[in-house]
């Protein structure tokens, strides 16, 4: 690149990673917060909720960055308009490919990062966070057991806290394990705290007593003790085996899918869309790049208002958006519509780029249509209307 398409690749760079920031940064914080119950109300620690957390980052990502790259480029065309500089190029005899090319190199390199997020990372993430998810909902302690009330397992179990203390610490712990036919163990303490060791979870009880009763005897032993340990594996119900949605496959397992899988056959088209909507995701970044030059990339002076141009693209990309999710919807009913995925951002591209290559030509096919169209009104107001007898 020249020195002026440096100069053009870093004020449009700079307003992109800022753009980038600021709004993976909000979003990011409005999630987590919505999460926070995982330690208020679920115990959980802090680690648990920064993995959760941050494993949407991705997502976010490759939802943001496209439309912080067209903000990018708004912000440099209206920038560089704004300082007289794009009329200074246009006037030097600078071609609109060439103020082009800082911004679709920015573009390219946008697609590139979001092709490899939702190709590789975000279906890693996906299913990283519904194992999470799973181990988190399988956390008898956090999910199963209500403070203040008995519950009854179907194993044979009953399980009593009075109150949760601070940092996840039950207080008043009262466990009945009847699963022997006869025999009876209770566990009476006055705090417990749920630790993991080795892959497992167990319950930690402290300053307690165990109540044993043997099968076919009155009597029973009473053993106390400062520090006791309980299995909590014995708690939760056996593990079923985890199905994965198609977002949360690699894209290897959707282009060579299981086909013998009873919820393949059940959502053969949800596993087609989703495979080419994350192979045409790349193409939204240009698309986008695109429209925003196509509307702002011709020099216009201080007297020319832009902001009906800029809501144009902003209309553009909203139509663009609904367009892709409508293409993407039919391609899971319907195989043929699969075409639609990549048309739409494509025809986005092809329409901006004759715009931007030919803009003259099209205004002045525009303006011929509207002169036209302008005359057959003004003919058919000027009709004389028949009278009514």
């Amino acid at each position: 690149m020249t020195q002026i398409e440096r100069y053009i690749f870093r004020i449009a760079l700079g307003a992109f990673l800022a753009c980038l920031i600021g709004l993976t940064g909000t979003i990011w914080v409005t999630q987590a917060l919505r999460e926070l119950d995982l330690i208020t109300a679920k115990g959980q620690t802090l680690i648990i909720f920064f993995l959760i957390t941050s494993l949407s980052l991705p997502t976010l990502v490759t939802v943001i960055a496209p439309v912080a790259l067209f903000i990018a480029v708004v912000y440099a065309l209206n920038r560089l308009n704004g300082d007289s500089e794009l009329i200074v190029m246009s006037a030097a005899g600078m071609q609109p490919r060439r103020i082009l090319r800082p911004f679709l190199t920015l573009g390219l390199a946008v697609s590139l990062a979001v092709a490899f997020l939702t190709i590789q990372v975000m279906p890693s993430s996906f299913q990283e966070l519904r194992d999470v998810l799973t181990r988190v909902r399988g956390d008898f302690i956090a999910n199963v057991v209500k403070e203040g009330q008995f519950t009854s397992l179907d194993s044979g179990i009953t399980f009593h806290f009075r109150e949760r203390g601070p940092g996840g610490t039950l207080l008043g712990i009262f466990i009945q394990d009847k699963r022997e036919a006869g025999k009876s163990v209770v566990y009476l303490a006055e705090r417990g705290q749920a630790v993991e060791y080795g892959g497992q979870s167990y319950l930690a009880l402290e300053k307690g007593s165990v109540h044993r009763q043997q099968k076919d005897s009155r009597d029973s032993s009473i053993i106390t003790f400062e520090r006791y340990t309980v299995d909590l594996a014995a708690f939760t119900p056996p593990d079923s085996d985890v199905t994965y949605k198609p977002r949360e496959r690699s894209t290897t397992q959707l282009i060579f899918p299981d086909t013998s899988e009873g919820y393949y056959r059940l959502q053969k088209g949800r596993f087609r869309a989703e495979l080419h909507d994350r192979l045409s995701s790349w193409l939204y970044p240009l698309a986008l790049t695109f429209i925003a030059f196509a509307a702002l990339g011709d020099p216009r002076t201080t007297r020319q208002g832009r902001g009906l141009a800029v809501a144009g693209a902003v209309l553009a990309v909203v139509v663009l958006r609904i367009a892709g999710f409508a293409a993407t919807s039919a391609a899971a009913r319907s195989q043929a519509a699969v075409v639609a995925i990549y048309a739409v951002p494509l025809l986005a591209i092809a329409i901006s780029s004759l715009m931007i290559f030919n803009g003259a030509a099209v205004r002045a096919w525009n303006a011929r249509v509207a002169k036209a169209f302008g005359a057959l009104v003004a003919a058919l107001l000027r009709r004389p209307r028949l009278g009514t007898g």
